[in-house]
């Protein structure tokens, strides 16, 4: 993010607005703790997994259901990794915004994506072991 210009300045204009803020804890800010950040990692992993499985084929991101809004969100995979990533770097989620004009049926769920790389590796063959060496 690009610095406040305000930062510091007694006369900010947005601090008309701090009562709209987020209720502390209602999103993520501050150090993680390792679970989180190994969960997070995790996801990175398969984030990166389901694009190279899904991107070719044209799937552009993930459709997320919201929970506030009760409505369907479409994150494209760059937005999505560098949501995760920003996590991992502060513990914070930055404000973003929506995919312009989305097209819902280029965008799975997350358990979409986790069902078809389950299925893409139930589909590879074993390896064959050479017992001789």
């Amino acid at each position: 993010m690009p610095p406040d210009p305000f930062a510091g300045d007694p006369d900010d204009p947005a601090e008309e607005l701090a009562e709209f803020d987020p209720v502390d804890g209602e999103f993520p800010t501050g150090p993680l703790d390792p679970q989180e950040r190994q969960a997070i990692e995790e996801d990175l992993a398969d984030l990166s997994e389901f694009r190279r499985l899904l991107a070719p084929i044209g799937v552009k991101g993930v459709a997320v259901q919201c929970e506030d809004c009760d409505e369907e969100h479409y994150h494209e995979w760059d937005m999505l990794r560098a949501n995760l990533m920003q996590l991992l770097e502060d513990g914070s989620l930055l404000p973003h915004e929506p995919a312009f004009d989305p097209v819902p049926d280029d965008y799975v769920t997350w358990e979409y994506c986790r069902g078809y790389a389950d299925a893409v590796r139930a589909m590879r063959p074993p390896r064959k072991l050479n017992w001789r060496r």
